[in-house]
């Protein structure tokens, strides 16, 4: 970006990367930069989930990646080194999402997809930076960026978003407190080389009254990650392979040849004070710590993101109220205390060393768990909780209105159209901008309104197979660019609809919209 940048992105990984995406999707200058000298070459997070998919759809990279990836298509639970059971997940949300399924992808080839993406923009990760200093005042702030060659310079923005990971530098610097506590057992990480019957696709959880440990094997055939936790060593030295090889090889019957990557690191459920400090934000790990329950991490951090990018784009493009950006912190931060929360008891339930979670372990789970998993609404449950399509924004400053069961603030519900350009009512938000949807005929009086306030309008024709979606016939939905509710009437009461267009800091002027290229997608007609 050649013009004087907006926003100082610090950090390079899968948030930063998508946030800069999308700024410049959006026509925003400005600059990312990463202290490593080069890309992750190791796998780290390994869960790509749909409703990150979705917002790649958006961004026109989603094949991309469901192309590289492999599709997660059951669990096996081991116990005492015997299989136990196996909870087959494949397309368990089928009717929720086009991605009705997760994805194992290892993070740096993850990054890859998204470096390539952002060079097609013409940006580049300014690497070997580092941020070493923050000075606001106020109408913009300043980033000493100490460079490879050893000097500093500033860069003057608007805003700067901390995607700097756990160890946050723009976090410590603005006295963020990360308050939460740390797990006191050692976990190691590996990558390795195998011989063993393990399938490719599947997930392996070993089992035992101690604790677990997990594999997952990768795409290329004899590759996979082993997660577990480290034996103390009464010397003190550091744990190493020769540590933990023998049980990973009797429990799950596999012979290790080659070690590629080995780490061991301390589990943290931490989730900062706040997620917003004058001009800067904090995203990803710089905001929240997690066990690695059920892949959450990488995917949350993709989700802050997306949520602060059409935000900034807004504000610094004038078509919104600075006010707008008061909404990422409480629709965040909700989440995320939440998520740690529910990962911390999980996680406690996995590896404590109490009976009662050893019965859980090898009794309890490999019992019930697959004839659970095999009823419809427990599989559409686990898929909402693990897809994060279930996430709301209900409290938000800046949703409005309920329908039925469907609350402003509530993911758009996904629904088919065979018929129509894309296949479903996803399709029209890869335009990334405010747009109002309408199942049934929409009256001449909605269709001015939203002529007048440069709202796009997408009218799907009325099916009564839509109402287990909790879409209802004639009812208006005011969506937003990353895909949740942020108005919704039963009716299509324009005057309604013009009271939150002119109270909401989302809109500050009568053409409400950024303005795609000219050769974005039109509005259509859905299933007519």
């Amino acid at each position: 970006m050649r013009t004087q940048p907006q926003v100082l992105i610090v950090g390079a990984g899968p948030s930063g990367l998508v946030l800069a995406l999308l700024l410049a999707r959006f026509g925003i200058p400005f600059r990312i930069i990463d202290k490593e000298k080069e890309t992750g070459t190791t796998s780290r997070a390994l869960i790509v989930h749909a409703r990150t998919l979705e917002f790649y759809r958006q961004l026109g990279i989603a094949d991309d990646v469901v192309q590289a990836a492999q599709k997660f298509v059951a669990v096996n639970l081991w116990v005492n080194a015997k299989p136990r059971a196996r909870l087959a997940f494949g397309d368990i949300g089928a009717t929720l999402s086009k991605y009705p399924y997760s994805l194992i992808f290892p993070q740096d080839k993850h990054e890859q997809i998204l470096i390539q993406a952002l060079g097609k923009h013409g940006v580049e990760v300014e690497r070997d930076c580092d941020l070493v200093g923050l000075e606001t005042s106020r109408e913009h702030i300043t980033g000493s960026i100490r460079r490879a060659d050893g000097n500093t310079e500033q860069c003057e923005v608007a805003y700067i978003a901390g995607c700097d990971g756990a160890h946050s530098t723009v976090r410590e610097t603005v006295k963020i407190g990360l308050p939460g506590g740390t797990y006191s057992h050692l976990w190691y990480v590996v990558d390795v080389d195998y011989a063993g019957p393990l399938t490719a696709n599947e997930v392996y959880i070993s089992m035992d009254r101690r604790d677990a440990l997990a594999v997952f094997p990768m795409r290329e055939a004899g590759r996979a990650r082993v997660v577990g936790q480290a034996p103390p060593k009464p010397d003190g030295s550091p744990v190493a392979w020769g540590d933990v090889s023998v049980r990973v090889s009797k429990e799950l019957r596999t012979q290790v040849h080659d070690v590629r990557w080995f780490s061991t690191y301390h589990v943290h459920h931490r989730v900062a004070e706040h997620f917003r400090k004058e001009r800067v934000f904090l995203v990803g790990d710089a905001a929240h710590l997690h066990s690695p329950v059920g892949g959450q991490g990488m995917n949350t951090g993709i989700g802050d993101a997306v949520n602060l990018a059409w935000k900034l784009a807004a504000v610094l493009r004038g078509q919104s109220s600075g006010e707008l950006l008061d909404s990422y912190e409480p629709e965040r931060i909700r989440f995320a205390r939440g998520l740690v929360a529910s990962t911390d008891r999980m996680f406690s339930v996995l590896n404590s060393k109490s009976p009662w979670a050893g019965l859980f372990r090898t009794f309890v789970a490999p019992t019930f768990l697959p004839p659970l998993l095999r009823l419809g609404s427990a599989r559409a449950l686990a898929f909402r909780i693990l897809s994060q399509t279930s996430i709301e924004y209900r409290n938000s400053p800046i949703s409005l209105g309920r329908v039925g069961c469907l609350r402003a603030g509530d993911r758009l519900p996904f629904a088919q159209f065979p018929s129509m350009p894309g296949g479903d009512n996803f399709a029209p938000l890869n335009t990334i901008d405010w747009q109002v949807h309408f199942y049934g005929e929409p009256s001449g009086s909605l269709r001015k309104t939203c002529e007048a306030y440069g709202l796009p309008l997408h009218a799907f024709m009325w099916q009564r197979r839509l109402h287990s979606t909790g879409l209802r016939e004639n009812a208006l939905y005011l969506v937003r660019p990353d895909g949740h509710v942020g108005f919704a009437h039963p009716t299509d009461d324009t005057a309604a609809l013009e009271r939150y267009l002119l109270g909401s800091p989302a809109f500050i002027t009568r053409v409400q919209h950024w303005k795609e290229p000219a050769d974005a997608s039109p509005s259509f007609d859905g299933g007519r």
